[in-house]
């Protein structure tokens, strides 16, 4: 069995360093290829008649088959011209990162288990939160996303503000734009949809103060305890930042916890142009911030970030008599006693080796060059009066729709729209998707790719004015608005 072992590890390496050329050469020529690429119906056939084998086949067919059958038929959220959802920034570095990290495959729930890597990943949460203007005695726990971060944020949120017997009484406030991963969270810690507040957004997309004001004193009136208000910085469909400052003072009135999810955002931080729209996010109890996201990582790599660390030791914190061994001394905090998991990877290291290699001044003048792209595509969309900018460029996104004279419609601009989005989409050129706000379907870009380029701008605005859906549109329809 050994013999065969090694053989067979002989062979992945030979693999692994073709694979390694395949990808270099694959990103490297990113721009060339499509970007949605749907799998093959005899393919797709093929793979659904496949089971788990009861004895194993030919390592390198295995391998080709993957390549060929699987990963050759996924949309690439990494490529320059995504600009759906929020696209990948992911470098070859961070891939590179991902290797070594899991050839090596640490336990990283405990210093014991990899020193090194414990400091790494320590440096790193304390580097954010530095970052972030938290004060000393913060910490936080890399964690696989910003949804676990959100869950892991608002259970020690809970635990902090809530005694048991209260948490029938307590409401959390957020805003018709917070991101869907916040209301699972809550459902999962045991809110019930009648403790949840969803305030109104204003003209700019933020949460309304005045609006929250008043639910929260009318709350407090009826004998209901305002337990958290959920702030977010950057949210997905616009980009916006709510008012951090004003949000601080309330939930300081009313001794609530104030969690930002800054999932996307708070990679603003790294920015000098940009950081000053985060005023506010040091005042806040929790963070969470996917490096994923906007930081060159490949998935999952977010991390939630508290101001207090003893919040995070209060809801997680085990100690059974498996890990006595393994715990160091007896007030240490270990990983695993910051959030639900236990077994858990090294995922700070590759940010650690991306950091390292580029510096946080080239992750600043990439946040940067995302928000200035947004801001070119606003300015090309708004020179044309056949088109609507329906939500201005903020943190690297634009939202705009073709809304011709003649066509009045809610529903049939929003046909239009989504056909647009599709027709582009499936064209492979580029990835732009729809969104609806404030009862607007409207086409987004967001924009934040580090080789995206005016000319990617251009072609893709270009390519969406060519594919006017004329057929259903009314006669008059194509007519220029006049001045």
């Amino acid at each position: 069995m050994e013999k065969e072992r090694r053989k067979q590890n002989i062979l992945v390496g030979k693999l692994m360093k073709g694979f390694v050329d395949q990808t270099v050469e694959f990103y490297n020529g990113m721009k060339e290829r499509k970007i949605c690429r749907p799998t093959d119906k005899k393919v797709w056939d093929r793979l659904c008649r496949q089971t788990v084998p009861v004895k194993g086949r030919p390592l390198e067919e295995v391998y080709q088959e993957m390549l060929d059958d699987v990963y050759m038929s996924i949309s690439l959220a990494q490529h320059p011209r995504s600009f759906s959802c929020v696209p990948s920034t992911a470098s070859l570095v961070s891939w590179m990162g991902d290797i070594m990290t899991n050839a090596f495959n640490p336990h990283a729930s405990c210093k014991r288990n990899a020193l090194a890597a414990d400091l790494i990943e320590k440096k790193m949460i304390h580097w954010m939160c530095d970052l972030a203007g938290y004060p000393q005695g913060c910490g936080g726990l890399f964690v696989s996303g910003g949804s676990m971060a959100n869950l892991t944020a608002l259970t020690a949120a809970r635990d902090s503000r809530l005694k048991e017997e209260e948490r029938g009484k307590a409401v959390v406030y957020l805003s018709d734009q917070t991101h869907i991963s916040l209301a699972k969270g809550l459902h999962i810690i045991g809110f019930f949809q009648d403790q949840i507040r969803m305030i109104p957004t204003d003209r700019d997309f933020r949460m309304d103060i005045s609006l929250l004001k008043e639910a929260v004193k009318e709350d407090a009136g009826k004998g209901k305890i305002p337990f958290a208000v959920i702030a977010t910085a950057g949210t997905t469909n616009t980009g916006s930042v709510d008012p951090l400052p004003e949000i601080a003072a309330l939930c300081k009135e009313y001794h609530m916890w104030m969690h930002v999810d800054g999932a996307f955002g708070a990679s603003a931080l790294l920015s000098e142009k940009q950081r000053k729209y985060l005023a506010g996010i040091e005042l806040s109890d929790s963070l969470s911030w996917d490096a994923h996201k906007w930081m060159m990582q490949t998935y999952g790599c977010s991390v939630v970030l508290v101001r207090d660390q003893n919040n995070l030791t209060r809801s997680f914190a085990a100690h059974p008599e498996y890990l006595k061994d393994a715990k160091g001394s007896k007030d240490s905090v270990e990983f695993w006693d910051l959030g639900p998991e236990l077994t858990r990877p090294a995922r700070a290291l590759k940010l650690w080796i991306t950091l390292q290699t580029f510096g946080s001044q080239e992750m600043g003048t990439m946040i940067d060059h995302g928000c200035e792209m947004a801001e070119f595509t606003e300015k090309v969309i708004g020179s044309d009066p056949d088109w609507e900018i329906v939500s201005p460029a903020r943190l690297g996104i634009v939202n705009f729709r073709y809304a011709p004279a003649g066509v009045s419609s809610e529903s049939e601009l929003a046909r239009i729209n989504q056909i647009m989005a599709r027709q582009m989409t499936e064209s492979g050129y580029a990835q732009v998707f729809t969104t609806e706000i404030h009862g607007k379907r409207v086409l987004r870009m967001c924009t934040i790719h580090p080789e995206t380029t005016k000319e990617d701008i251009l072609l893709t605005i270009s390519r969406l004015k060519s594919l006017k859906p004329s057929d259903i549109l009314k006669d008059n329809s194509c007519h220029k608005r006049t001045a």
